[in-house]
């Protein structure tokens, strides 16, 4: 699997004691693979054993959230943070709610993490949490309750200088607010603890569009570079219809391109004239229905119950749902269909195999922990605006976010470039955000 025996034996020791743990390892395998050039070129990686160290949490913190329903019943979740690495800043990453919630995924989003914020050049660590906890269907109250109780364990773990988390799949401007309640009142302290908040108490403009926006920013100087190319006139295939998904359509179609495609787990809605954006944030973010509903409006959509988005002709993929959502009869389908270049708006969504069948393909592949990092960039700026106890405005955000997307692109294909890649995004994101983190620890000595 490995060229270099470290990288080998790094994984397999890991595998021993993880085996129960595929999202985690499949993400460490990704990157052991990526940066054995780096192995190669760099022996004191091994020396310092940085690889045993990188791979394994500073922390992991595993707690019961108790809390009483509405019905007077008490509940039980579990809930998690995984911290990371903090080599060039205090841990940053998400708290998700989702009854999917596991260690395995927790690990796997915090590792990645590590380089995605490394990734952005602003002084974060990496680190992930939530918990089972699953917010739909439940009253707003029993939303109060569960944040309260989960923060009344979390708050003493994590601090602006220390852990901040921010917001994820279930976890909203809603769940953060509850959330930066509870921590204010356990601490008699307001700070910059957790990003994702609202204007009123120290959020920051352009968080809510950030990640979408970001990936598009990426994709467009992607296609600048690599294919003298751009959004323009070209049909945009975008799977999900959370925040990810709609501000990824919403700067899809003002940078010129056609977006034709949106999902959820029912299925997902194809519309040629191009997505009512408009129409999709009343049926997903107003009233939080069903994607379905979009086609009672539409004469021109069509619903397609229980399929993905992959099986309609696009130029530009942008999966923004989940992780492992494009798999290799996925990623065929795209390459018979043309597509030019698929940009990972989620997590992880590309299986392994689907990743070498676009490569092999020649299919511009932009990986995750480089194309989706404008959502922890702005949660960065958000930080920095809490510090100084100041507010940027809409355009000024903006502005920053489109200039760290463009450095992360260049990054990482003069990281590439550099161990003879030529400008492979894929490898040079993992490479980029690994060097940057292995200069810290390195300096730093055995911690």
């Amino acid at each position: 699997m490995f060229q270099t025996e470290y990288a080998q034996r790094v994984f397999d020791a890991l595998e021993s004691r993880s085996s129960h743990e595929p999202e985690f390892l499949q993400a460490v395998r990704e990157v052991l693979l990526s940066i054995e050039p780096v192995l190669t070129k760099h022996p004191e990686i091994e020396r310092n054993a940085i690889l045993e160290r990188i791979i394994e949490p500073d922390r992991q913190i595993k707690f019961r959230v108790s809390w009483v329903d509405d019905a007077g019943k008490v509940q039980v979740n579990r809930g998690y943070r995984f911290e990371f690495n903090s080599a060039i800043g205090p841990y940053k990453g998400g708290l998700r709610f989702h009854s999917s919630v596991n260690a395995s995924i927790l690990k796997f989003l915090g590792f990645e993490q590590v380089f995605k914020n490394s990734l952005t050049g602003l002084w974060m660590g990496g680190g992930k949490g939530g918990s089972d906890f699953d917010p739909h269907g439940r009253s707003e109250a029993e939303v109060m309750r569960f944040c309260q109780a989960f923060m009344t364990e979390l708050y003493r773990h994590i601090g602006p200088d220390t852990d901040v988390p921010a917001g994820d799949i279930g976890v909203g401007g809603r769940e953060v607010a509850y959330l930066f309640g509870q921590y204010r009142r356990l601490t008699n302290q307001f700070n910059g603890v957790i990003t994702g908040k609202g204007l009123a108490f120290g959020g920051s403009l352009v968080r809510t569009e950030a990640t979408g926006y970001g990936l598009c920013y990426y994709t467009q100087e992607v296609l600048r570079l690599a294919m003298n190319d751009s959004f323009d006139g070209k049909t945009v295939a975008v799977s999900g219809s959370g925040n990810v998904a709609i501000f990824a359509a919403e700067k899809a179609s003002q940078l010129g391109g056609k977006v034709v495609t949106m999902s959820d787990s029912s299925g997902y809605i194809h519309d040629p004239d191009g997505i009512d954006l408009n129409l999709i944030k009343e049926i997903k973010l107003n009233r939080r229905a069903r994607i379905a509903e979009y086609i009672a409006s539409r004469p021109s959509a069509s619903f397609v119950e229980g399929h993905k988005v992959w099986e309609v002709k696009c130029d530009i993929a942008l999966p923004c749902a989940t992780q492992n959502e494009i798999d290799q009869a996925d990623a065929t389908m795209l390459i018979a269909a043309g597509c030019k270049i698929v940009a990972e708006g989620a997590n992880m969504p590309t299986t392994p195999e689907a990743i070498d069948a676009l490569r092999a393909a020649e299919v511009v592949f932009c990986p995750g922990k480089a194309s989706n990092a404008g959502g922890v960039a702005v949660s960065g700026l958000e930080m920095a605006q809490d510090s100084a106890r100041l507010a940027w405005t809409f355009d000024e955000v903006d502005a920053k976010l489109q200039t760290i997307m463009k450095n992360i692109v260049a990054s990482t294909i003069a990281a590439s470039n550099r161990y003879g890649l030529g400008n492979d995004l894929f490898l040079g994101a993992n490479i980029a955000g690994f060097e940057r983190v292995v200069e810290a620890m390195l300096a730093q000595g055995v911690i």
